[in-house]
């Protein structure tokens, strides 16, 4: 039986791989047509679904005005800063658990607890202690992003490799140098997973958070889109999250591109 092998430098298997690329795009596409044929056929009304045109035609007036960039920054900065909370409390508390037994002792059993809590469920909670301001909304996106990193830090520093740790005290390095130079960075990679699923939850809790009462922000715009039947500003909304959370997964990739280029994995053929 003869075997044919094919030679990744040749000319001829650029191609495949560049049409199969650009059909990745004809369903998409096919879909935005039918879908603006839909709504011009009166088969898809406005008030159910707003046409692709007059959804572009709203995200050009609403940006051009400035009322997109403006709620767009509220919700910006209201996710940005739980996130910046549940970040800073989960890489605590997981090099805390990760690098002591005590440590985990004392904090991986209540995280656990705490991981079988839907962190929506505790909406009506935070609104009786914190009322129906900012403080809710940033500590609910809060409380979702902490086990993401906590648990992914948590697996990344008790799953470097013991023979790593063996050769920096072969080498004399003390605990704080053997955290900081081999245990770290083996446990980068986790911490750029959990990252990643943080960055995700983060604009999840943000479309619910922004219902408690928000005067400004996406989730205000959909809230008064909703009461005048504005389907097209909705979908305007719906794609900036959708946006959003493309740009994060974006950001944490060239992230881990650059911070683990030492990785046999990351090295360019």
């Amino acid at each position: 039986m003869s075997t044919v092998t094919l030679d990744r430098k040749s000319p001829g298997l650029g191609l495949p791989r560049l049409r199969l690329r650009g059909g990745r795009w004809v369903s998409p596409v096919l879909l935005l047509l039918l879908w603006e044929l839909g709504s011009r056929t009166g088969v898809i009304p406005d008030r159910i679904l707003a046409a692709p045109s007059a959804v572009a035609k709203t995200f050009w007036a609403m940006t051009v005005s400035g009322e997109l960039p403006a709620n767009l920054a509220v919700s910006l900065a209201r996710c940005l800063a739980g996130l910046a909370f549940g970040l800073t409390i989960g890489v605590v508390l997981a090099l805390a658990a990760g690098l002591s037994r005590a440590g985990e002792a004392a904090i991986d059993p209540l995280m656990q607890i705490k991981r079988t809590i839907p962190a929506l469920a505790l909406t009506p909670l935070f609104i009786v202690w914190f009322g129906i301001g900012e403080t809710p909304k940033v500590t609910l996106i809060a409380v979702a992003t902490v086990f993401p990193i906590y648990l992914n830090l948590f697996s990344g520093v008790r799953g470097v490799d013991a023979r790593l740790i063996e050769a920096g005290r072969s080498f004399g390095l003390s605990q704080a140098e053997l955290i900081r130079h081999v245990i770290l960075p083996g446990a980068l990679p986790s911490f750029l997973v959990g990252l990643r699923y943080a960055l995700g939850v983060s604009l999840l809790v943000l479309v619910v958070a922004e219902q408690i009462n928000a005067s400004a922000g996406l989730g205000h715009l959909i809230n008064n889109a909703r009461d005048f039947m504005r389907t097209d500003i909705i979908v305007v909304c719906l794609v900036v999250y959708a946006s959003l959370g493309l740009g994060a997964d974006l950001l944490v990739r060239t992230l881990e591109t650059r911070a683990l280029a030492w990785r046999p994995s990351f090295i360019k053929s």
